[in-house]
């Protein structure tokens, strides 16, 4: 597909704006960061790499310093994926789900022992209680922690099998009423194919949701484009690995990722 054949497909693409520094006021007031589990291994196979962890607590330490406030949701991929273990091993699909929570709490910890020892407040909520650990879940208890200016992160996804922890993101961020979802990836945006496989994908600057599904573009799942259309929550997906991109998105910089809306 041609850049002229993307613009057909998806409307005009809006020109970008100049570079934006994370040091210009913030373009999002509360934001919440989706990060793969698979972000936190760093060049290791699995696990939590600490330099990793560090870069990205410092990452949202620069934003929080902007007045932005800031939640996360942390995969799981690195210590156990269910859906790998149900279709690669035969293990029941919501023991296999169930596992991967307790994985995605596991990073949470990981991720606020980061945080803090930045100095900055922070909160786990899980959707599976867990009381010697975290916080449960209650969406008007994490919208105050929000206010107070401390950094929520939330884990074990939405509580339920066969939910993904992208839709828990999804639906996180409009319980909070977040201005955007941040989606951090390993690639620097959406393409209409596998870039790692086609060295001619094309990199859409800015898609609708709608194309997203009838693509099949494998950004996030279906369960969670459709919740972000239904609600109209915009989505920016960008490259996790570039140090400074968070900063950079959340101050407007319409050069960095692909816009989902």
């Amino acid at each position: 597909m041609t850049a002229a054949q993307t613009e057909s497909a998806l409307g005009p693409i809006p020109s970008a704006s100049p570079s934006a520094s994370p040091s210009q006021a913030p373009a999002y007031r509360r934001v919440l960061l989706k990060l793969s589990g698979e972000a936190l291994m760093g060049s290791g196979q699995f696990g939590i790499d600490p330099a990793t962890l560090h870069r990205l607590a410092e990452e949202v330490q620069n934003v929080h310093a902007q007045g932005v406030e800031v939640a996360l949701v942390v995969g799981g991929g690195n210590i156990f994926r269910g859906v790998s273990a149900s279709t690669k091993h035969g293990m029941d699909r919501a023991s296999a789900d169930y596992m991967g929570m307790m994985g995605t709490v596991m990073n949470a910890l990981a991720m606020q022992d980061a945080i803090e020892r930045l100095g900055l407040p922070t909160r786990v909520l899980s959707a599976i209680e867990m009381k010697e650990l975290c916080e449960p879940y209650i969406r008007r208890r994490a919208i105050r922690h929000l206010e107070k200016r401390r950094v929520v992160i939330f884990a074990a996804g939405t509580g339920n099998p066969y939910f993904t922890t992208d839709t828990a993101a999804a639906l996180r961020a409009m319980e909070i009423h977040a201005d955007v979802l941040l989606k951090a990836t390993k690639v620097d945006g959406i393409y209409d194919r596998d870039p790692a496989k086609h060295k001619d994908a094309v990199r859409f600057n800015r898609v609708t949701y709608l194309e997203v599904l009838q693509r099949n573009l494998q950004v996030m799942d279906s369960t969670a484009i459709a919740l972000c259309r239904d609600n109209k929550l915009p989505v920016i997906v960008f490259n996790l690995h570039q140090r400074g991109n968070i900063g950079r998105v959340i101050a407007g910089d319409l050069t960095i990722g692909t816009r989902v809306e």
